[in-house]
């Protein structure tokens, strides 16, 4: 568990509200013990009620690490490419965090897509602002027939995690009421020589240009 999320007041509301759902929900047991009937179905219905805010709000508390806060444009990486033979060259990233990673690629261009989260305004107020998460770099052809029939390489930007909140903002209508747009972004340039590139993305998507010189 990261220092990240244990800060997050949206973590820290899904543990408070949990052990209250918790305590409820066993004043409610006690109740059933008692014959309160009236007092028992109150306090395991808000009891059950609060555990499930809870889990909700932790789910979207560990699905959002690894999203970086964006809230200008902003560099995503930096890019080293080096063509390596005919329709083939390197990729050497450097990442905001630090961490650095060289992929080998096939094709005429780099292409680079990441998600994005924009969350609504309420949402803020529980240190939800909009995010992103590179997903993955690939070789790209210029000619729809090479794309179809020469050799495709793709990468991995992503970490693995235990909640993919991306998919599942995809898939449920649960999270509407706070989350206001996920999408997918692309950028592509090619690749004719030696380089150095950043990645930038901001709230309309990614680009890709030169590095400025210093």
């Amino acid at each position: 568990m990261t220092p990240e999320l244990l800060d997050s007041r949206l973590f820290l509301g899904a543990i408070a509200s949990g052990v209250l759902g918790a305590l409820l929900v066993l004043a409610g047991l006690v109740s059933f013990i008692q014959l309160r009937l009236m007092s028992f179905a109150f306090r395991l219905l808000l009891g059950s009620l609060l555990l499930a805010l809870g889990l909700l709000a932790g789910a979207i508390g560990i699905g959002v690490q690894g999203y970086r806060t964006l809230t200008h444009e902003e560099v995503a990486a930096r890019i080293n490419v080096n063509p390596a033979g005919d329709k083939r060259f390197h990729a050497t990233f450097r990442f905001a965090d630090g961490r650095e990673a060289r992929y080998e690629l096939a094709g005429d261009e780099i292409y680079v897509d990441a998600h994005i989260l924009k969350w609504h305004p309420r949402a803020n107020l529980l240190g939800l602002h909009t995010g992103y998460e590179l997903d993955r770099v690939a070789g790209r052809y210029h000619s729809v027939k090479d794309e179809r029939e020469a050799p495709r390489t793709v990468h991995s930007l992503g970490r693995d995690r235990p909640v993919d909140l991306y998919a599942i903002a995809r898939r449920y209508a649960f999270l509407a009421p706070v989350l206001d747009a996920e999408y997918g972004s692309a950028a592509f340039v090619p690749v004719s020589k030696p380089a150095e590139l950043e990645l930038r993305v901001s709230t309309s998507g990614l680009l890709i240009r030169e590095a400025r010189k210093p």
